[in-house]
């Protein structure tokens, strides 16, 4: 687990994005903070749509801009230096070389048209690295993610391999440059359970050899409870809860994050137990609700969670949440148990 008092790499405050379309303006992300520690493994998790990916698209600036554009008070600083308002150009120096990104779907994310080699060599163009050296570190590399014969994999093309080999290979993309930074978009998606466990146990490998900090995007609480050592909860564009991956899932403080530990089975769930999904759709973010964008789903909804949005209580040095119910005004309830002991 990394140290609390590490040091920050990447420092993101205040950060907003949306895009314009034809019906109007998407509020993708909306007034997220947090922060990335040296050799840290932080875990983004929730439902499709509340803005994970579209968060971690905006440190390297991956969203097109336009359609998209950041809020005025929007800050991405990495190892102190502002993101935001670098140029494409600018961009270049920083991608792959010093931040990774691992992208969900290897299938569309390699070129069909190029070589396996190629591809991950094409991180060192305008680097002053020469063929040989390149050609060293892709084959390096490709033995370092577990590709048997690699000399024969450099000089194949993507449809020769199997999905696992093709997700490897995209980690080696990401990693040949030995970047201070990796963003995972949920890298196991697609693959089978014993391939997922070998990419996973890759990634955190690569951290305690290399020595990377590492965003994981999923939403797989499995996932994050065998992988991460701090977890941010998203919903409606802003992080509900946050804390260490035990408080996450013991101190449980958001209706949101119980909801989604409801939803999943465990090792103690009977073979004709009902899983408890969480009713209803998440907001519409062409027009977010004024207050709690959870609280049209939230069985303890008050009068003020659809008129007015919570502010962060801070809960222990690292836990922090996002709702009404944490005021000290408020019907306790026992989230654990999935009951009010109070009128809500």
């Amino acid at each position: 687990m990394a140290e609390n008092k590490a040091e920050n790499i990447l420092e993101i405050s205040h950060l907003e994005f949306s895009f314009r379309t034809y019906g109007g303006v998407v509020k993708s992300v909306r007034d997220v903070s947090f922060n990335l520690r040296q050799g840290e493994i932080l875990g983004i998790v929730g439902e499709s749509g509340c803005g994970k990916s579209v968060t971690c698209s905006c440190i390297l600036k991956l969203n097109p801009e336009p359609p998209g554009f950041f809020g005025k008070d929007s800050s991405i600083k990495y190892k102190g230096e502002e993101i935001v308002t670098k140029t494409n150009r600018e961009m270049r120096r920083i991608r792959g070389a010093e931040i990774g990104f691992i992208f969900q779907d290897p299938m569309t994310s390699l070129n069909p048209t190029m070589t396996v080699g190629k591809q991950i060599e094409e991180v060192f163009v305008g680097r002053g690295v020469t063929g040989a050296e390149a050609k060293r570190r892709a084959l390096e590399i490709l033995t370092l993610v577990g590709i048997n014969e690699p000399e024969r994999r450099y000089k194949q093309y993507p449809h020769e391999l199997s999905g696992g080999m093709k997700q490897r290979v995209v980690i080696a993309i990401a990693m040949v440059a030995k970047p201070s930074i990796i963003i995972a978009d949920e890298p196991t998606t697609s693959l089978d359970v014993t391939i997922e466990a070998q990419i996973l146990d890759l990634l955190k490998e690569l951290r305690d050899k290399i020595g990377t900090s590492i965003i994981l995007i999923t939403h797989d609480l499995g996932v994050i409870a065998k992988m991460c050592d701090r977890v941010l909860v998203m919903y409606g564009g802003r992080i509900a809860e946050r804390g260490t991956v035990d408080q996450i899932f013991y101190e449980t403080a958001h209706p949101y994050t119980a909801g989604l530990m409801r939803s999943i089975a465990t090792l103690d769930t009977a073979k004709d137990e009902k899983l408890v999904p969480i009713d209803g759709t998440p907001p519409d973010l062409f027009a977010p609700p004024p207050g709690c964008p959870f609280a049209a789903r939230c069985e303890y909804a008050m009068k003020v969670c659809y008129e007015r949005p919570p502010k962060e209580t801070q809960l222990a040095p690292e836990h922090r949440c996002c709702c009404w119910l944490l005021h000290e005004k408020a019907p306790k309830v026992d989230l654990r148990r999935g009951r009010g002991e109070g009128q809500a």
